[in-house]
């Protein structure tokens, strides 16, 4: 009998402590109340009564504006001597410039004939394989191939006079391209080819440029 009083109290104790247990967790999940932060200089400074801190400024003393415009006179002229001297020279030295003669250019009555020379020398470039090279074709002789694939023919090749404002060599050229083993080919240019005007005068194909350097016998 006294053994079942002690298992019913320690069963009454551990019940108790339980329901203890459970409450305290209940609490410490539960949310707080805010608390404000402690902030002394906040505080001293929410209770001090704010100071005007704008300086305060007297407006500068000045005289009265006039009631009747002021005339004002312009300054005199100043004429620093120096300047006068040098204005001075410099008319001077116009002054002893002497005119420039100009010298009429001699034109002979007769103008005189180009000499038309032998041979025509060519600059020819491969833009696919950068291959370049300058030759000769001889003017109203056998055609002349550059890279299995361009053929050119010379008609004519002519210098300038010294009469002449520009030095220059001119020839009139035949350019076909026909590949090797092809019977037929497709002429790419006729006509005055200028040595001192490649860019103009040249032969423009994707694949190939080529323009008259000189003329020589």
């Amino acid at each position: 009998m006294k053994i079942h009083r002690i298992l019913l109290g320690a069963a009454s104790v551990a019940a108790v402590l339980s329901a203890g247990a459970v409450t305290a967790s209940v609490l410490q999940d539960a949310p707080r109340d805010a608390r404000p932060v402690q902030d002394p200089i906040g505080d001293i400074l929410r209770t001090t009564p704010a100071q005007p801190s704008v300086p305060t400024e007297t407006p500068p003393a000045g005289a009265p504006a006039p009631r009747s415009p002021v005339a004002v006179a312009p300054p005199p002229n100043v004429v620093i001597a120096e300047d006068a001297a040098v204005e001075e020279k410099a008319e001077a030295e116009v002054a002893a410039e002497k005119p420039v003669a100009t010298k009429a250019i001699d034109q002979p009555a007769t103008p005189a004939r180009r000499q038309r020379r032998k041979f025509a020398i060519i600059q020819a470039i491969d833009k696919v394989t950068a291959e370049t090279m300058k030759f000769e074709v001889e003017v109203g002789g056998r055609p002349v191939r550059f890279n299995q694939n361009l053929i050119f023919a010379a008609r004519a090749c002519e210098v300038t006079t010294p009469d002449e404002l520009t030095e220059d060599a001119i020839a009139y050229m035949d350019v076909s391209l026909q590949p090797r083993g092809r019977q037929e080919g497709r002429q790419i240019f006729r006509g005055w080819m200028f040595a001192s005007s490649p860019a103009v005068s040249g032969v423009q194909n994707p694949y190939y440029d080529a323009w008259v350097v000189g003329c020589k016998n």
